[in-house]
């Protein structure tokens, strides 16, 4: 017990959580005929496109109709009128929009016909937030995507992800929020996980934000992934069984069914894995790598009457794995349940309450021949709500609502010197802490052409410190007409609260034997300035972003040697800026899809170690880079149906690389190739065959001697995945 890194494997600290809306949007519509009269009593209908999820609303006096309560994904919507041919209009809604449809109907032609008129521009044109909506479609056709253990349905479609040493960074930073079906999942220990919490095989849609949130988007300033898990909706008594073996023994399989009436629908899976190759090691040697673990997850959805829904869903999984080039492990463990109730006062009027409970644990244990050998055995329940309620109006849309949950943990530290000193030290501390926030947010459409977003989020944080947040949100979205290009900006100001744990008792007597003491960790507060430009042409959308990001107290984590774990830290400020670019194709040749994703970015740390564990070391002169600063990231890939029942995707992927050591060089850029092909054999059984780094480069991640560690990238993999289908 001779050094900092000896003390530093009993310290395993937590990071913050946040909150986030209803995953709902609302659909309005009107409806008149070729002189411009509305046309009552005609019959709107919403289909999902995906699913047997049906709505239907009938226009007033004025010609109006509007479906409150809508999940996020993509929809036709069909109008029907006597004396009047059908129309039909696709959409996608995101959470909390409300897109207005127009429909002129024609006289009906003597033989009865369907008007399709032409697809939304898929560019929301009233909100400042991007976002980047990711069907269950997307996941399965991807290589690796639909992993259980996997965040390359993020990393595939939104620019500027990508996953370091074992973490998922997006825009710079890694604070993200995962929320179920639009409830949060709040989690201060995302330091000290690697595993994901839900399964990609579980989602319906994933709904992409990051930057310029509204203020009932909570204050994860990197990125909100909203779930919208699968349902049931797309079943009528159907299970589904899928089996994949690959390269390492990897496993990846999973049991599925579910069904729905009118008013209900059910789904549940089980689902478990294992692989010689877990976690990114630091050297392309696979030593001492297994991974392996299983979960599940229930959806469940009623509608108790036409204006009342209820929503639960509840999953787990259990983790473990080896250390790489170690004799250390980690074991995790994650349970959730929500439970949401969606009221419908009057057309354009809901209100959502929405309890939950989350338990996490990280579970690190040092190898018995470790110098010294360490435990850190962290559990941490969290039991909240949130409450939320919508109005819509011709000109607004207004969103107030509050968020508060309360948090215990359980954390056992245990150091043995195994020096043949004797020496060892055991400590266990129970800290709780709460969150409290209310939120306004407001979206005024001034003009047909402009809508201005704006809303304040006040936030209270109580634990070993207390700290209070008032941050403003600010936006505008122009339409350029003729050319329905969408020109946005926006100002932002978060507070991200700080961990719960600190240092007492034996811990904080050793530390400061060895020359080093904690400093309490202070939350972190962000401001963050965003310009960007949608261009939809002919079925195409492109998307360009500039942003900057101010942070104060910057959250960041040091590692632990190469064992890929963490404590985190905060800096005294960072910036980071960055310019965005997606594009995604229409339907092409009535068969393919092509998307690409790309950034450029600089991360930037600035002055000394403000909160953690420090040795008060005088901070570099100037500014540095942080360890996942990378220029330069893109993927790009294509998907779509073949002959012969054939579907397959590929894809590009290119980073520029990543920081070497403590900089300001960077590592040399990689690229690598992924391909999936498969085909359906009937309705019930297909085969996939997926390759990813087809060409098995093996390239350093990252390296760096103070926040990361060194890591390499994944060698090629292959495996083959079976689906099966059945009624019973």
């Amino acid at each position: 017990m001779k050094t900092l890194r000896g003390f530093v494997f009993a310290l395993l600290l937590l990071l913050p959580a946040s909150s986030l809306a209803i995953v709902l949007g609302s659909v309005r519509g009107v409806v008149h005929d070729s002189q411009h009269r509305p046309i009552a009593q005609a019959m709107a209908t919403l289909q999902a496109k995906s699913e047997d999820f049906r709505l239907s609303s009938e226009t007033n006096s004025e010609g109006l109709f509007e479906f409150s309560a809508v999940p996020v994904g993509q929809y036709d919507v069909t109008v029907e009128a006597a004396g009047f041919a059908p129309n039909k209009q696709a959409l996608v809604v995101t959470s909390g929009s409300s897109p207005i449809l127009h429909y002129k109907l024609d006289i009906a032609p003597v033989t009865a016909s369907v008007t399709v008129s032409a697809a939304g521009s898929g560019v929301d044109a009233q909100s400042a937030t991007r976002t980047t909506l990711i069907s269950r479609e997307d996941i399965a056709r991807y290589a690796g995507a639909d992993g259980t253990n996997s965040f390359r349905m993020v990393t595939e479609f939104l620019p500027g992800a990508a996953v370091v040493h074992d973490q998922l960074h997006v825009r710079g930073g890694h604070e993200v929020t995962f929320a179920i079906d639009g409830v949060p999942l709040p989690n201060t220990n995302i330091a000290s996980n690697v595993g994901p919490q839900i399964n990609p095989k579980d989602v319906d849609y994933l709904e992409a934000q990051s930057g310029a949130y509204a203020a009932d988007y909570g204050d994860r300033t990197y990125g909100v992934f909203n779930v919208a898990t699968r349902n049931g909706f797309e079943r009528s008594r159907q299970g589904e069984l899928v089996a994949s073996y690959g390269q390492y023994r990897a496993t990846d399989d999973q049991f599925s069914f579910g069904d729905h009436t009118q008013r209900a629908a059910y789904y549940i899976s089980l689902n478990g894995h294992r692989s010689d190759y877990g976690l990114e090691p630091p050297t392309s040697a696979n030593v001492h790598n297994r991974a392996a673990g299983g979960g599940g997850l229930a959806s469940l959805i009623y509608n108790a009457t036409a204006n009342d829904q209820l929503r639960f869903n509840g999953g787990f999984r259990a983790d473990y794995y080896q250390v790489p080039a170690s004799e250390d492990r980690e074991r995790e463990q994650d349970g959730f349940s929500t439970l949401t109730w969606a009221h419908t006062f009057q057309p354009g009027l809901l209100l959502t309450v929405a309890p939950f409970y989350h338990f996490n644990r990280a579970a690190f244990e040092g190898g018995a021949s470790d110098v010294p050998s360490a435990i850190d055995n962290r559990a941490s329940s969290y039991e909240g709500g949130q409450v939320a309620l919508s109005a819509i109006t011709n000109r607004n849309d207004v969103r107030v609502g509050a968020y508060a949950f309360a948090q215990q943990d359980d954390t056992l530290f245990s150091v043995v010197a195994n020096d043949e000193s004797g020496d060892s030290l055991q400590q266990r501390s129970t800290p709780g802490g709460n969150l409290e926030a209310v939120f306004v947010q407001d979206q005024f459409r001034w003009t047909p052409w402009l809508t201005l977003n704006g809303g304040v989020r006040l936030t209270h944080f109580g634990g070993r410190i207390s700290e209070n947040a008032a941050d403003p949100r600010a936006g505008v979205a122009i339409n350029i007409p003729r050319l329905h290009w969408v020109v946005r900006g926006s100002y932002s100001r978060f507070y991200q609260a700080p961990p719960l744990d600190t240092l007492s008792g034996p811990l904080l007597e050793f530390a400061t034997q060895q020359g080093v003491a904690f400093l309490p960790l202070h939350g972190e507060r962000d401001e963050q300035h965003e310009i960007g430009l949608a261009i939809p042409l002919k079925g195409w959308v492109a998307d360009f972003a500039y942003f900057r990001t101010g942070a104060h107290n910057y959250f960041d984590h040091d590692v632990i040697g190469n064992s890929n774990i963490f404590f985190p830290l905060t800096i005294q400020a960072a910036r980071i800026r960055g310019f965005e670019s997606t594009l995604k194709s229409p339907l092409l040749l009535e068969r393919y899809h092509a998307h690409l994703a790309f950034s450029n970015q600089q991360a930037e740390g600035f002055g000394g170690v403000t909160g953690g564990l420090t040795s008060f070391a005088p901070p570099p002169v100037g500014g540095f880079y942080l360890d996942h600063d990378q220029r330069n990231t893109l993927t790009a890939g294509v998907d779509g149906s073949l002959p012969w029942r054939l579907y397959g995707s590929v894809d590009v992927n290119y980073g520029s690389g990543f920081l070497a050591a403590d900089g300001p060089t960077h590592l040399p850029g990689y690229a690598t190739v992924d391909f999936s092909l498969g085909r359906s054999f009937g309705e019930n059984f297909s085969v996939r065959a997926e390759a990813t780094n087809i060409a098995d480069r093996r390239y350093q991640l990252d390296a760096s001697n103070t926040f990361g560690g060194s890591h390499f990238a994944d060698p090629r993999m292959v495996a083959v995945q079976l689906r099966y289908r059945f009624h019973y």
